[in-house]
């Protein structure tokens, strides 16, 4: 964990500071002793060293949130064989690690020496055979990563197919916070992973960033929708029109309005209005104060 360890803490010194001089010899340094787990026979970072288990060379999924720093710190000194491991990483983990469906084992094994597969599982999630949310979710962030940073296509194209796998998944619950497997047993009464909740808004977020040729635009609601797509903080709406960089086409009905008609036609016309009145209470000036906002 040595990348989450350290760009957490000396990443975001540096982000947030400028001081290259407190941060960057221990990034380095930290960099060169991920590097040193690289072995070129199997092409990938071993993960864990635990004698016990029957692993000869274990890579888990997790591991691609280690490869940002490897880029990184060949930008700061100029050593390339850094990204070159992350680069190699990247691709065996991508050759290996993945399902046809796009869903991801958590562990490889490799023989060390020839870089054979020995074997495929899943240590943290369900069973071999499931998708551990959290697993997915490093793969999505990874691969997006990877993309920043190299321009790959082939990271965008495995990113791409990753999100459409999560954000399209039958037993992903409304509110997107994924159970801690989606083949666990117990759904719906499983736990939720708010972890790898949190990983996937993240990298879902980067991903519309990078590659915006796949989005003609973005479909606000202000002011009243039905389900939860509503949009009414200021702070929020603010940021989306400031930085979504696409053309937003606005579903705009102020929701005061149409619960204040609502209301008077309820008492005058019983519980249930005929849909005729629909017009009449989502009216114009429902639309005219919502659309306002959207202009100012």
């Amino acid at each position: 964990d040595i990348g989450f360890q350290i760009n957490c803490s000396y990443g975001n010194a540096l982000r947030l500071t400028g001081d290259s001089a407190a941060v960057v010899p221990t990034y380095l340094a930290a960099a060169r002793k991920l590097a040193d787990r690289f072995n070129p026979g199997a092409g990938v970072i071993r993960s864990w060293d635990w004698p016990q288990n029957h692993w000869r060379y274990p890579v888990i999924i997790d591991n691609m949130m280690n490869l940002e720093i490897l880029i990184k710190a060949a930008e700061m000194s100029g050593d390339n064989s850094l990204k070159e491991i992350a680069v190699r990483h990247a691709q065996t983990t991508l050759k290996n690690h993945f399902r046809e469906d796009w869903s991801c084992w958590h562990l490889v094994d490799y023989d060390p020496e020839t870089g054979a597969v020995r074997s495929k599982e899943t240590v943290q999630g369900y069973s071999d055979g499931s998708s551990w949310a959290r697993g997915q979710a490093w793969a999505l962030y990874g691969y997006t990563m990877m993309y920043r940073e190299t321009g790959d296509p082939a990271y965008l194209k495995q990113a791409i197919a990753i999100a459409n796998f999560l954000v399209n998944h039958p037993r992903l619950p409304e509110d997107k916070i994924p159970y801690w497997d989606y083949d666990a047993p117990e759904i719906p009464n499983a736990e939720r992973d708010a972890s790898a909740g949190a990983i996937m808004a993240s990298a879902l977020i980067e991903l519309s960033q990078l590659d915006k040729s796949r989005v003609c635009g973005v479909k606000l609601f202000m002011g009243s929708s039905t389900g939860n797509m509503l949009v009414d903080q200021m702070a929020t709406l603010k940021n989306i029109f400031a930085n979504a960089g696409m053309l937003i086409a606005t579903h705009c009905e102020d929701q005061h309005i149409i619960s204040a008609n609502t209301a008077a036609y309820k008492e005058k016309y019983g519980e249930d209005p005929d849909v005729k009145y629909h017009p009449e209470i989502r009216n114009e000036e429902a639309c005219y104060q919502s659309s306002a906002l959207a202009v100012q």
